[in-house]
């Protein structure tokens, strides 16, 4: 033989990528040529080896699922979806054993003081700042992947907002049972702890998602100490038939304005997280 196949043309005809004409003329020289039959051999054992160190490399690359992300997919969720709730700062243990110190604290003082109180005015803020801790680009460490995520921005707050309060009233229902003496009062806080986080949110696209549940926050904490130096028994009036009746509404309203405002939650690269419509997205 006075030629011999190319190396790059008998790596591309290992691979079945090599073209006519260079394929016919390939086929009938190694007919020929036990040389190139060799280095074929040779240069297609490498590529199969090559091929397996890639598989390895993205089998070791691939994020491993923790045991609620693998819950969630197991229920039908999506991948991304999974991944993004599972993510969630709040979901993490030590927000969940956080929240759980400071309401068995509630709860002991409670006993102490006689009066529920300081747990009728703490409860309904621990949803409010767990949601507010899931959003935005300085407190989501996923905040990126949302943002590219094919998911629209108001339904990934929703999603992450029923798992949080599912979790957190959770921890609060728990905490209510260790307060049998004080009845049906020991769980007026949720409806306060409804409309606090319908308020925040619905406040998210004009103040941001640490503003406005932050002011939220502190107006609720402000209403309480003016009705204690007001009358004694005054801080009980958001906890009565009538306060009850009022957060309901204010929930409800609040609940409406979220979905007026929807389209104002997507994310984008501007100041506010929520500052704009990001063009492509899916709901």
């Amino acid at each position: 033989m006075m030629w011999h196949v190319d190396e790059q043309d008998l790596r591309a005809y290992g691979r079945a990528e090599l073209a006519p004409p260079l394929l016919w003329s390939a086929d009938m020289h190694l007919t020929a040529c036990a040389d190139c039959r060799a280095r074929l051999a040779e240069l297609a054992d490498q590529a199969v080896l090559d091929a397996g160190w890639e598989r390895l490399d993205a089998e070791l690359d691939v994020p491993r699922r923790g045991l609620f992300e693998g819950l969630l997919v197991r229920l039908g969720l999506a991948d991304h979806t999974a991944r993004l709730l599972a993510a969630t700062p709040v979901l993490r243990g030590s927000w969940l054993m956080a929240v759980v110190f400071v309401l068995v604290m509630t709860v002991l003082a409670v006993h102490t003081a006689g009066s529920p109180r300081l747990f009728l005015a703490l409860a309904p803020l621990l949803p409010l700042a767990g949601v507010a801790l899931s959003y935005g680009p300085a407190l989501d460490p996923t905040y990126e992947m949302a943002v590219v995520a094919p998911m629209h921005g108001f339904r990934l707050l929703m999603i992450r907002t029923v798992t949080v309060l599912t979790a957190v009233l959770l921890l609060n229902g728990l905490a209510t049972l260790a307060l049998p003496g004080y009845g049906l009062m020991a769980l007026a806080w949720l409806l306060p702890a409804l409309a606090l986080t319908g308020i925040g949110l619905a406040l998210t696209p004009r103040l941001g998602p640490v503003l406005a549940p932050a002011l939220t926050g502190g107006v609720w904490v402000a209403v309480l100490l003016a009705a204690a130096v007001v009358a004694d028994g005054a801080w009980r009036v958001p906890f009565t038939a009538g306060g009850q009746g009022v957060a309901a509404a204010v929930a409800a309203l609040a609940a409406g304005r979220l979905l007026l405002a929807r389209d104002r939650f997507d994310f984008s690269s501007d100041r506010s997280p929520f500052s704009g419509p990001r063009h492509g997205s899916a709901s």
